[in-house]
């Protein structure tokens, strides 16, 4: 199955793409018996304090997928970016089809045949699907005229939906579509250059998996026409089960390259950590006692959240678990005041707490982790320090001033406690891979003292050495007596974690599991209930 050419051929032409059609089909015309679509050799890149590329080099053959792995920090989405024109290298060489190329910007790339779908989603959330997909090379109603044709980027969008079998409405909003969604549009989007080399950094962190299963098949496809398919993620059943090579990559180097089928999870975690990792879960060994939080008949205005009730203990790991849009994001929303109830009550520790906002849910001695950190999470511009302790500013107060002492104090406890790569505490946290991110945000909750800490998606796009980390540091925290309402996509993860798992299905609370007795069937036939 191929594109219909005739619109999205117009649109190229108008905006000097080149000839589409011979886009199209360059890859497919390359050869499949192993042809290098794409050479990177001895890239270096270096960032104030630290060498985030030493000497790397990777070969992508035309027609397979190749993955790339490595722990947060090691290099892999720097690489990616030296390639798509985000940063400049510093030293080496990038060849495409065998013609040196060093491209300047993202455009230069994609107009050569270079996609990228990034791991942090950076859309025009205000426009509509359709805008974001030919932005920067909107269709124009014809040569004299130079005003946008909404009814050819309309249809030039369907064309490429429906191809994909992706199901939205070009006209819908951004900010109204969950995170899968917006990433699948990403997806398409790349899809619709018909570039000859297409990255993927963390595409599935935040599908379903059948959403994951619809990935698979669209790669699938542009494998078979001849592309080049670059992939990176951090789950190592998906890297086995759709690439054809692995690169792995450790603290900026290239470590090996193997072909994918003589590869076992052992051995990419050996290689990636430098050691064995026995346990992808750490043993279980906090006791839940008495009833901490209780949520009564929690119904949201602007959501389909509805009267939802439940009860957590102390030192216990709640699981929330469900399809993507059954509410389990909106139920830690409600929970934290950041999007408004209806009705509900919450009660801590038999007093009952308001929430309104979340300002006055950290005073309630709650905290939550959201589950897009560039977007909700991280304040970009601003340092490690600043970042790790904004939300407990009046614990460093002498007098009326913020002692630097003491913010130095516990910004090093938060790098030393999550084990954060950073090269100082004064450097920007948006030059941080997505893991470290995602580690200094949880140091900031942490220094809050919380009883009730919420967590969305707390590992997402995290590698597997960091998750055991975060992973033990959760059960630390029940240990302590604290109660954690996790949810997450992956349904190990709940398993291998949680001590029970509250079933979300179409805003309402299908049912409640114990982690130990139940089964990914059992959760899956709940999360179906009122889907």
């Amino acid at each position: 199955m191929r594109l219909q050419f005739r619109i999205i051929q117009e649109i190229f032409q108008e905006t000097g793409g080149g000839n589409l059609e011979k886009q199209a089909t360059a890859p497919a015309a390359a050869e499949r018996d192993g042809s290098v679509l794409l050479k990177m050799e001895g890239i270096n890149k270096a960032f104030p304090g630290v060498k985030a590329l030493d000497n790397v080099s990777l070969t992508v053959k035309a027609g397979t997928v190749h993955a790339l792995m490595g722990e947060n920090g090691a290099g892999k989405s720097t690489l990616m970016k030296c390639l798509f024109g985000v940063y400049n290298k510093d030293s080496g060489h990038i060849y495409l089809e065998g013609r040196e190329v060093n491209f300047k910007t993202s455009k230069e790339a994609l107009e050569n045949g270079v996609a990228m779908v990034h791991q942090e989603l950076n859309q025009a959330l205000k426009r509509n699907v359709m805008d974001n997909m030919w932005l920067g090379r909107f269709p124009k109603i014809s040569k004299w005229c130079p005003l946008t044709s909404e009814s050819k980027m309309y249809a030039a969008t369907k064309e490429v939906f429906d191809e994909l079998e992706v199901h939205v409405d070009p006209r819908t909003v951004m900010s109204r579509m969950p995170v899968s969604q917006r990433q699948m549009v990403e997806i398409a989007k790349a899809v619709s250059y018909h570039s000859k080399v297409i990255v993927f950094d963390e595409p599935t962190s935040s599908l379903t998996e059948e959403e994951v299963e619809h990935l698979f098949r669209i790669i699938n496809m542009l494998r078979d026409r001849g592309c080049g398919i670059i992939y990176i993620s951090h789950k190592m059943e998906e890297i086995l089960r759709i690439s054809d090579e692995v690169t792995i990559m450790r603290d900026g180097q290239w470590i090996a390259t193997r072909q994918a089928k003589e590869l076992t999870m052992n051995e990419i975690i050996r290689l990636m950590v430098g050691r064995e990792l026995t346990n992808r879960y750490p043993e279980k060994d906090n006791a839940a006692g008495d009833p901490l939080l209780e949520v009564k008949g929690l119904t949201a205005v602007y959501s389909h959240l509805k009267d939802v009730s439940f009860t957590a203990r102390r030192g216990e790991v709640l699981g929330v678990a469900g399809l993507d849009g059954s509410g389990r994001t909106e139920l830690l929303e409600n929970i934290f005041g950041i999007a408004t109830r209806k009705e509900g009550e919450i009660y801590l520790d038999g007093k009952r707490v308001m929430n309104r906002s979340a300002r006055e849910s950290l005073r309630n001695k709650f905290a939550m982790l959201t589950e897009e950190r560039r977007a909700t999470g991280i304040f970009a511009i601003r340092d490690i320090q600043a970042n790790t302790t904004i939300s407990s500013l009046p614990r460093y107060k002498t007098g009326p001033f913020l002692s630097d002492k003491k913010l130095r104090e516990s910004t090093d406890w938060g790098i030393q406690a999550m084990r954060t790569k950073t090269p100082s505490q004064k450097t920007q946290i948006r030059s941080l891979s997505g893991g470290n991110q995602q580690k200094v945000i949880l140091a900031r909750w942490l220094l809050t003292e919380p009883q009730v800490l919420l967590l969305d998606e707390p590992t997402r796009g995290i590698d597997v050495g960091a998750k055991y980390e975060i992973y033990q540091l959760i059960l630390n925290l029940a240990k302590e007596g604290k109660t954690v309402l996790m949810v997450s996509s992956e349904m190990p993860e709940l398993l291998g974690v949680c001590d029970r798992i509250l079933v979300m299905s179409g805003g309402r609370l299908a049912g409640e599991v114990d982690a130990k007795n139940t089964t990914q069937e059992e959760i899956m036939t709940l999360a179906a209930k009122y889907a």
